[in-house]
């Protein structure tokens, strides 16, 4: 089978994540989203990399990304609900206000 065009696409899916983090430093949210699409790339790069092996391995790691990642967007997730809870905005450029 011909693996290169899922290689570009987790590339680009990998490139559109990192962007996201580094570009937007504005709304939390965002980034969250950028980091689960960053990790879902990696995720795939891990599965391709498996198919072409022929080794499970790959599988099984990325099934334990898959589960870091859903039990980290949702710890992110609460803590940006009592953040806006408490300040009434979930901008990162007003997090510094956390600092003592």
């Amino acid at each position: 089978m011909d693996f290169i065009y899922f290689f570009f696409v987790a590339f680009f899916l990998f490139a559109i994540g990192v962007g996201g983090v580094v570009l937007n430093r504005t709304n939390i949210v965002v980034v969250l989203m950028s980091l689960e699409l960053a990790l879902l790339s990696v995720s795939l790069n891990f599965i391709i990399f498996s198919a072409c092996l022929g080794d499970l391995m790959g599988q099984i790691f990325a099934i334990f990304i898959l589960i870091i990642a859903a039990c980290e967007s949702s710890v992110g997730l609460a803590i940006i609900l009592v953040y806006f809870r408490v300040r009434g905005s979930i901008r990162i450029d007003q997090a510094s206000l956390l600092k003592s």
